[in-house]
């Protein structure tokens, strides 16, 4: 990477503020100025390196962000509509990645244990030290080591053997945005022990017209046997900046799903990378992302097969408008001794502006000989004669178009299984898609 000098002065002043509040046993301390040192060497990220050539970043390098003041303050009425399920096992809010407790509930968690990160250091000191920090890659990638370095809170959801949640966990973290461009960091640590099973909502949202980034980083273990449904939702501001980087281990026979839905960003990038580590694992990844005006939606994922007899399947979608660009980088892994390997991976794009414009790049990298793998990927507009059939039925030619639309999209939601969040998902669709158009919704 070539290091942009710019804003790193900022950083480094931002993380001396930051070590004077900086709490936790000496192990945490090491790992956040490891990372910081290695975000200083590896610099930001620029449109000579292949995996950005196509996501431009000078906008996000070059904008000063500070560290967020602990002055702001939500309440229960500002957070509602950014709560799209109703009953959840636990509802964890988070503002500007700390811990909001009197925003928080705690139901019957059914022998799971949901903490925050101070908590967690009291009473889980062994799983934090041996898990938290240990898979994504701080040492490798800018925004991994950022993260690491500046979050000083996380949503920690420990799963122990043979524990079942019947109802969600919701973790909602929100960035309040201020004057000043601001930097929050959220950390999410997700440790499913053998035969257990929930599914885990992360949601991420901010106000329309705050400079903000957001900066989020989620670690997951599925261990043998575990079943695991993953959501990420993608409610940000239209002015704001926002990066994830989700990493899963999925190990012997365990089952991890996880949906993507990204509505919201001025600028936007998903990382995921799931490994399957162990015999018979599986791994599905869902996506949708809607753009309109100027967005930038990167998605970018790596499904690793480095075990035998493992399943992934792979669907995104993707809804351009406007001048938006999409980006769909998915990439599959089968290493050599990943024999009997089933991959299978669709991109498909979607159209609404000859302004609009979508990258896909598709990549399979096999060293197995006894796999079957396929990809498949298109870009086009909407079906010429699927709207021919509409309009001779009587229906008006945007509201044809909507329908379309609509049914391109509820594809992916669909394919989810909690239902309460397929209603709301489908309420907020049918907001940001009218008339035939993706339209920006401010709240």
């Amino acid at each position: 990477m070539t290091a942009v000098t710019d804003t790193l002065p900022l950083y480094r002043a931002e993380y001396q503020r930051f070590c004077q509040h900086a709490f936790g046993p000496d192990w945490l301390l090491k790992r956040h100025q490891e990372a910081f040192t290695a975000f200083e060497e590896l610099g930001f990220p620029q449109r000579d390196d292949e995996e950005w050539r196509f996501t431009p970043t000078a906008s996000l390098v070059q904008t000063p962000f500070h560290l967020p003041s602990d002055s702001i303050a939500l309440t229960a009425r500002d957070i509602q509509p950014w709560l799209l399920v109703q009953e959840a096992s636990a509802v964890l809010v988070f503002l500007n990645g700390r811990f909001q407790p009197q925003l928080s509930t705690i139901n019957e968690l059914d022998g799971a244990i949901v903490l925050d990160l101070r908590t967690a250091l009291q009473t889980q000191p062994e799983l934090l030290q041996r898990h938290l920090s240990q898979y994504a890659p701080a040492a490798q990638h800018t925004f991994v080591a950022l993260n690491t370095a500046f979050f000083d809170d996380a949503a920690v959801v420990y799963l122990p053997h043979e524990s079942r949640l019947e109802r969600p966990l919701y973790l909602l973290f929100i960035s309040a945005g201020t004057e000043e461009a601001t930097l929050s960091a959220p950390r999410v640590l997700v440790v499913a022990e053998e035969a257990s099973e929930a599914a885990l909502i992360e949601c991420y949202a901010g106000p329309s017209g705050k400079l903000y980034f957001t900066n989020s980083v989620t670690e997951i273990v599925a261990a043998p046997g575990s079943i695991l449904d993953h959501y990420r939702v993608n409610l940000e501001g239209q002015a704001s900046f926002h990066f994830s980087y989700t990493h899963a281990t999925i190990h012997r026979e365990a089952h991890f799903t996880s949906h993507s839905l990204t509505l919201g960003g001025r600028w936007v990038r998903n990382e995921v990378y799931a490994e399957l580590q162990g015999e018979k694992g599986y791994c599905l990844l869902n996506g949708l992302y809607l753009g309109t005006e100027q967005q930038i939606i990167d998605n970018h994922t790596t499904i690793d097969h480095a075990a035998p007899s493992c399943e992934s399947h792979e669907f995104y979608k993707g809804i351009l408008d406007g001048h938006s660009h999409g980006v769909f980088n998915g990439k599959i892994y089968v290493r050599p001794h990943a024999q009997k390997t089933d991959a299978k991976q669709t991109n498909q794009g979607l159209l609404l502006s000859r302004n609009a414009q979508i990258n896909s790049m598709p990549q399979l990298k096999i060293y197995a000989d006894d796999v079957k793998c396929t990809h498949g990927a298109t870009v086009g507009q909407l079906s010429k004669e699927a709207l021919f059939y509409l309009r001779t039925r009587g229906i008006e030619k945007a509201e044809a178009e909507a329908i379309l639309i609509r049914a391109f999209a509820m594809d992916i939601i669909n394919r989810m299984s909690l239902e309460s969040l397929k209603e709301a998902l489908d309420t907020l669709l049918l907001e940001r898609l009218s008339k035939g158009r993706v339209v920006e919704v401010r709240k």
